[in-house]
């Protein structure tokens, strides 16, 4: 799809990933539906992006019918990215059942329920994107992220079975998995170190992909240098092997780490 002209909602539009997206997306002639929890930060991200007619919902999508509710107040978008995530790391007993429920709400149900409110309407005039903002989590298990995993898996495999419940009617669905992003996502957040010898992208990166993603109707666009990629799929395939490995002490060093900065993002 063309992104020149469309309107795009983009949750999650203020960290740093959702940054680099909105301005990527505007830079390409979008006009955004910029959604957030907190209403000054994505009134002023709104301001700084190129182009006019953007707008600002704000919206708390851990809550009950969140999304439903940011779907009506975002009105016929072309465009849909679904960007909104928590990182949910920890032993998962080590969470509340209210943070089990919120983090399964952000990550999983809400990409879906809003692909559930928007989709029709894009159906019904013949065009239109989807975009979910997956992981390489979402091929790849470790330790400390049953929870995260869980999500990313569940998204990949939602969006790859909608794709082809929509094929032939002139809406795409597309994944943009992620690995490890520096200056932004989860361990920049976290104050922690990505696994050495692996690897990092930019948020710019993540950016480009989606954008990829939206012009090309790709299935799925993994940004990651090509070591991250090529584990992802090896792990996919020999799952008995990849959990013994991420059950060794480097792994489980790496995970703690991760997990302890952020236990206040649950």
């Amino acid at each position: 799809m063309e992104i020149d002209g469309r309107t795009a909602l983009l949750t999650g539009a203020t960290g740093g990933l959702g940054r680099a997206t909105a301005l990527a997306l505007a830079r390409g002639g979008a006009t955004l539906v910029l959604s957030a929890r907190k209403q000054a930060d994505i009134e002023a991200l709104a301001t700084e992006l190129p182009g006019e007619g953007h707008r600002v919902v704000t919206a708390d999508l851990g809550e009950p019918a969140g999304a439903e509710a940011l779907a009506a107040e975002a009105g016929d978008v072309d465009i849909l990215v679904a960007n909104a995530g928590l990182p949910a790391t920890g032993r998962i007993e080590e969470y509340s059942p209210e943070q089990v429920g919120r983090a399964l709400r952000v990550n999983l149900e809400t990409p879906i329920m809003l692909a559930r409110a928007l989709s029709p309407a894009m159906v019904e005039r013949g065009s239109g994107q989807l975009v979910f903002v997956a992981s390489l989590a979402g091929k790849s298990a470790s330790p400390r992220s049953s929870i995260y995993n869980a999500t990313k898996f569940g998204l990949r495999g939602f969006a790859l079975a909608f794709r082809a419940d929509l094929a032939g009617t002139g809406v795409g669905v597309s994944i943009v998995s992620p690995g490890f992003i520096r200056d932004a996502g989860m361990f920049a957040e976290a104050g922690a170190k990505a696994p050495p010898g692996l690897g990092t992208a930019t948020p710019e990166a993540v950016a480009a992909g989606v954008l990829r993603a939206i012009d090309a109707n790709k299935v799925e666009v993994a940004v990651a240098p090509l070591r991250q990629r090529a584990l992802s799929h090896f792990s996919l395939a020999t799952p008995t092997l990849t959990t013994k490995i991420m059950s060794g002490p480097q792994a489980r060093k790496s995970a703690e780490g991760l997990a302890k900065g952020q236990t206040d993002k649950r």
